[in-house]
């Protein structure tokens, strides 16, 4: 990926450093015996988290350099009009706006590509993070209408956030084809022992969906859902973990994930989860994500991928 001059100086490469390097020689005389393998671990992850985004270094023993797929960056300009949420990215910045890649399976390249296309786009304004997904679906289903419903046991796309990037405290959220959401707070990854926080909500969070097609219609085939999210900055946070302000100096990690089941369609034209004949249990989804895990676990916030504010207008960007 090439990155233009106004992105190293402007748009946030080498503020980063700056501030990553700041952050060292600030704590450099707090390290003691007791505590030097936490600081150095901070500071591998304040390194990569800008290394990764310059491919200018090599940190041969970081936790992605293992896996053969990096983290993906994708770089947030501003919106330069009103985003108005009704699933249909009909205005000009979302068409200004660059995609994603497309999807590919959780476990990256070791894994066949997934069998129908996902792409995101993303912009920001002063109060909001946008997110646009556009999901191919033969089939679009899902019946879980309750806020707060386990929506991912059903077909959904879900988002992943850690403002600042220390794969602590950091947010999921999940929404379905109904444009039902689940959403959670985890203050450190399951494999830490952290423990979701069910109760925590996105406040004054805005989404829309649009169909092409028809939902829970087993007779016909459908093209795809759009859906549009708008998450306000200042809802990411909890009483104990303060919002983080988007900054062209401060590297978000995101990632998004589409759960896809294998399914049936009875007698009446509705769907359910296939099951394997033999041993009766449901068969595994597929996970479809834009930077591969490596590992079929959302929850490893180190392989997420990487999100660049930059303070530009989606229209007046150079390329």
């Amino acid at each position: 990926m090439k990155f233009h001059s106004q992105f190293w100086f402007d748009g946030g490469i080498l503020p980063a450093l700056n501030h990553s390097f700041l952050l060292i020689l600030k704590n450099f005389n707090l390290v003691t015996e007791k505590n030097r393998f936490h600081f150095f671990n901070h500071l591998k992850l304040e390194i990569t988290s800008v290394v990764i985004l310059t491919g200018s270094l090599f940190i041969p023993d970081c936790s992605f350099s293992q896996t053969a797929n990096p983290p993906k960056t994708y770089v947030c300009y501003q919106t330069s009009h009103e985003i108005i949420i009704d699933g249909k990215m009909d205005e000009q910045s979302w068409k200004k706006a660059d995609w994603t890649s497309s999807f590919v399976d959780i476990e990256g390249e070791k894994k066949p590509l997934p069998l129908q296309n996902t792409q995101v786009k993303m912009l920001w304004d002063n109060k909001y993070l946008y997110i646009a997904a556009v999901i191919d679906e033969e089939h679009i289903w899902a019946y879980q209408n309750k806020k707060d419903q386990i929506v991912y046991l059903e077909n959904d796309f879900e988002v992943f956030i850690d403002p600042d990037n220390d794969t602590d405290n950091y947010y999921e959220l999940e929404i379905n084809a109904l444009n039902n959401s689940f959403d959670l707070f985890l203050p450190k990854p399951y494999k830490h022992g952290g423990q979701p926080v069910l109760t925590w909500d996105i406040k004054n969070l805005r989404s829309a969906v649009s169909i092409e097609g028809t939902v829970n219609n087993g007779t016909d085939k459908d093209k795809r859902w759009t859906l549009e999210i708008a998450i306000p900055f200042k809802s990411l946070s909890t009483e104990n973990v303060a919002f983080v302000k988007p900054e062209p100096e401060k590297i978000w990690r995101i990632n998004f994930s589409r759960v896809n089941w294998q399914h049936k369609i009875d007698e009446n034209g509705k769907y359910a989860r296939k099951k394997n004949p033999e041993t009766g249990k449901t068969l595994p989804e597929y996970n479809w994500v834009w930077s591969p895990q490596g590992v079929i676990n959302m929850h490893v916030p180190e392989y997420w991928g990487f999100l660049q504010f930059n303070r530009q207008k989606i229209g007046k960007r150079k390329r």
